[in-house]
């Protein structure tokens, strides 16, 4: 049986911890640090200089090329990126180029708010990917659903806008007025 070398488990500083770059601002050593948002290079002469960059420059990831698609801007490749919101498409040459095509929905799909009657009811994803429905108004209108709108007024409150629910007996109407909540078929 062979002895092991307990020392090497006593490094003041783990290897990974360690970057070769020096800081911009006082030329001290980088370090990786860990902060609520996660995994940062800081200088490690903190809090007398407070340099500090993302661990990643840019955390998306190209997925896929598409074939015989350009970019309008500099006519390069679109691909396929994964990025802290889910896929979306932009071009190959990112950084140099930061083109990226809109998934907005167009103007005759949009539902106007039924609470300030200014804005349109636009699809989003959160962070998990969870869809949500809010008025593209905010701040000054919070209103939000968090099931897929539908223009249609509801028969009992006659409230401006329903929403799909999926049941047992398949897709259903329902109005998202916690005090009215009528069904109807579609």
């Amino acid at each position: 049986m062979s002895k092991i070398d307990h020392s090497l488990f006593n490094a003041n500083e783990h290897a990974l911890e360690q970057v070769t770059d020096l800081c911009p601002k006082c030329q001290s050593s980088l370090k990786i640090k860990h902060g609520k948002s996660g995994a940062f290079i800081g200088c490690s002469q903190y809090p007398e200089c407070d340099f500090s960059k993302p661990l990643h420059e840019y955390e998306t990831a190209d997925v896929k090329v598409i074939e015989g698609s350009q970019c309008p801007v500099c006519d390069a490749n679109l691909v396929i990126k994964k990025g802290r919101f889910g896929l979306f498409i932009g071009c190959s040459t990112f950084p140099a180029c930061t083109y990226i095509e809109s998934s907005k929905q167009s103007s005759d799909n949009k539902i106007k708010c039924p609470s300030c009657s200014v804005g349109y009811l636009t699809k989003r994803a959160n962070k998990f990917g969870k869809q949500f429905y809010p008025c593209d108004n905010y701040p000054k209108c919070k209103y939000v659903l968090n099931s897929t709108p539908v223009a249609i007024s509801c028969a009992a409150c006659e409230w401006p806008v329903m929403i799909e629910k999926k049941t047992a007996q398949g897709l259903v109407l329902q109005c998202p007025q916690r005090a009215c909540g009528h069904k109807q078929e579609q």
